[in-house]
């Protein structure tokens, strides 16, 4: 291993965080990239061809109870420093809390909360211990916006962005620097948006690609800033749902508006 410090990227084999890794790599750190996909090693062989960086490519799953403290051994058992760490790894359902599984449920209350959390907690302690480190925790513009089939997502993203902002209070002073990300709608393909609904959004602006969203993460991460929503119409969204009182989210529910 060289002596540059990694970068630990999660849900990096392919969309966004994939764009993440790319982007640590430009800036000269090795990678950790972890994924439960087996396209992280496809991904890994690429980064290494394109980039003069180390890549450690894990196939992980992260939903575990126990997925950050194994994720912490490996990097402790291989003396690898992580100065940056990207909480990526994330899953998505449009649809009623009641209609979906019991495993997906719980699924993604370890995936959004309890692994980037545990991760937050083994690594920043290192971080702490050499005044230098940097954390970004991807949550969303819906973690404003509690409406229905978005439950478990807004709410957990909701976590996200408020744990980020205490933490950067009480670790901004110990050199380490916690940032939240809060996008909108970004071109992954996982919204099950048309073609040509996707080429306005990116017009106007209301939807960006993962690799501008990455970068213009990365960048705040760095300007150690709290958080970032990119976008002015996601700000615009923001305050105009703001307004609706939850009667009319229910209008909305029973006349199928939405």
């Amino acid at each position: 291993m060289t002596g540059k410090p990694y970068a630990l990227v999660t849900g990096a084999s392919s969309g966004i965080g994939y764009q993440y890794a790319r982007v640590m790599a430009e800036k000269q750190y090795n990678l950790i990239i972890v994924s439960n996909e087996q396209a992280i090693e496809e991904k890994a062989e690429i980064l290494r061809k394109d980039f003069p960086v180390e890549v450690v490519a894990l196939v992980r799953d992260l939903g575990k109870p126990d997925a950050a403290k194994e994720l912490y051994d490996f990097c402790q058992s291989k003396g690898l420093v992580v100065e940056v760490l990207i909480n990526n790894a994330g899953v998505y359902h449009d649809r009623d809390f009641l209609d979906d599984s019991e495993a997906f449920n719980e699924l993604i209350l370890n995936l959004h909360m309890n692994t980037p959390a545990m991760l937050m907690y083994y690594f920043s302690k290192e971080m702490v211990a050499r005044h230098k480190g940097y954390i970004l925790n991807m949550s969303s513009i819906t973690s404003n916006i509690a409406v229905q089939r978005l439950a478990t997502y807004s709410a957990t993203k909701a976590f996200l962005k408020n744990f980020s902002r205490s933490t950067h209070i009480e670790l901004y002073h110990k050199g380490v620097y916690v940032t939240a990300v809060r996008p909108g709608a970004v071109n992954t393909g996982l919204y099950n948006i048309s073609n040509a609904a996707t080429k306005i959004g990116l017009f106007v602006g209301y939807i960006t690609t993962p690799e501008r969203l990455a970068r213009r993460g990365v960048r705040a991460m760095f300007n150690k800033r709290a958080q970032v929503t990119p976008g002015f119409l996601n700000h615009v969204l923001l305050f105009l749902v703001a307004l609706l009182p939850t009667c009319a989210l229910r209008l909305i529910r029973r006349w199928k508006i939405f």
